[in-house]
């Protein structure tokens, strides 16, 4: 059962009023949003999050005082449909690839409005969404859509469209976006105040800068808005019943020869320019063979995943800053930051189907903790004591312990290896990169 409704603009205008048909189930949505168990829930996950500031400079420790004073307002200008979100502000972060990714960080009030609208609108527009689809989406993951690629590969569709949308978030046109978000609700509260949020805009240092176009990334609703917009390709894609995985932006369609990848290529191209008003980096998209294509940090060497180039190449920069040797902190905490990295690391890499480096990798990884040990000790007489206290010899000490060799060759020496054995690393809290992953693929 539905009614005709007057309604404001969905980009939150006050002018050009049009119909929509508003359905029932959905005119209490904002009430279901500012409903004390959904921001009770909102909250732990906001909390959770941490993140930087607002342009207000509030902190996560500082939202509970304040939402005692201010919530109950806040809370009626949200029914009332006069909210108004405050600007982002901009900080920018570097891109694996080199070059910057501009995020917008909303208000810790913005964050947990975001996060609450995002609890009760997504499991609404997520129903509808294609099976193809992996990002930010429960129960679905970057996992996911590799497996999913890797069954098209078997199928024999070994041709990749792999497709580059420039600044995707940068480029989104609110009205676009705006249209598909209205064609499942009708809350005209909440379609303004999701137009507020699009247009709230952006503090640059100290000036204020209009967000006419774009959805900031940093935001709990960015990811929603952004599977919101992408439904009509991935719908588009199923019409035409291609094989496919989506995460987020990043899109590859799998075809069985190059004729027909050039064909999807330049429809798609269109269908995203003409369409969704979306730009497509020519530079950075093609048709290649798969085996020559990354996806999600992987690549598919004959349909077996492993990890890219590029994402093992990240991996030793970041370990070469934790167990860098003029790193001035406890081998304690080294330990746990080098575990929490490592283990975070192989959950998602850890899928990799190439067992071949991990033995190497380790080698290297207890090489670079013998270094910073050696660089501890500092003192001639404290090494020599050290490597006394694990068994050696004591002219094999003394000898090492004078050496005038870097920290680096010396980690390789008899002495420092057979005092810092491998079970004694272990026993330190040093993490095996090998065990990581033969306990992720079921071998222990």
């Amino acid at each position: 059962m539905t009614d005709s409704t007057l309604v404001m603009n969905p980009t939150g205008g006050a002018e050009d009023r049009r119909r929509v048909m508003q359905p029932a189930l959905h005119e209490v949505l904002m009430e279901r949003i500012v409903a004390a168990d959904n921001l009770r829930r909102a909250w732990r996950q906001v909390r959770s999050n941490r993140g930087a500031p607002g342009i207000d400079g509030m902190r996560i420790e500082g939202f509970a005082a304040y939402a005692r004073g201010h919530w109950p307002a806040i809370r009626q200008a949200l029914l009332d449909g006069t909210y108004r979100p405050q600007p982002v502000r901009r900080v920018s972060i570097p891109k694996p690839g080199g070059g910057e990714r501009l995020l917008g960080i909303p208000t810790v009030v913005d964050r947990l409005i975001q996060q609450a609208i995002a609890q009760v609108m997504g499991p609404i527009f997520d129903a509808g969404f294609s099976e193809s689809s992996f990002g930010f989406r429960p129960r679905r993951g970057a996992h996911g859509a590799l497996r999913q690629v890797q069954a098209s590969i078997k199928a024999g569709y070994r041709i990749a469209v792999d497709l580059d949308l420039a600044k995707f978030f940068d480029n989104v046109q609110h009205d676009i976006l705006m249209a598909r978000v209205a064609r499942k609700v009708g809350d005209a509260r909440w379609l303004v105040l999701i137009g507020r949020y699009l247009r709230a805009g952006v503090i640059v240092g100290e000036h204020f800068e209009p967000s006419e176009i774009g959805t900031p990334q940093g935001g709990p609703l960015s990811p929603l808005l952004a599977n919101i917009l992408l439904d009509d390709l991935d719908r588009e894609l199923e019409r035409r019943g291609h094989r496919f995985a989506r995460y987020a932006d990043d899109v590859l369609v799998l075809v069985k020869s190059p004729r027909a990848g050039e064909r999807v290529k330049a429809s798609l191209t269109r269908f995203l320019t003409r369409r969704l008003k979306l730009q497509v980096n020519e530079q950075k998209s093609r048709v290649a063979p798969i085996d020559e294509c990354v996806f999600l940090g992987f690549t598919f060497r004959k349909g077996k995943l492993r990890w890219s180039a590029r994402a093992f190449e990240d991996f030793q920069h970041r370990v070469r800053e934790l167990t860098g040797r003029s790193w001035g902190v406890s081998m304690r905490y080294r330990f746990n930051k080098l575990a929490q990295y490592l283990r975070g690391w192989m959950g998602y890499f850890g899928i990799s189907e190439y067992y071949r480096p991990l033995p190497e990798i380790d080698e290297w990884l207890r090489r670079r903790v013998r270094m910073c040990y050696w660089k501890q000790w500092r003192l001639v007489r404290t090494k020599v004591r050290r490597l006394l206290a694990l068994g050696i010899g004591k002219r094999h000490a003394i000898l090492t312990a004078l050496s005038s060799k870097s920290y680096w060759r010396l980690s390789k020496t008899l002495a420092t290896q057979a005092g810092m054995t491998n079970q004694w690393l272990k026993d330190q809290g040093l993490i095996s990169v090998r065990a990581l992953w033969m306990k992720a693929h079921g071998y222990a």
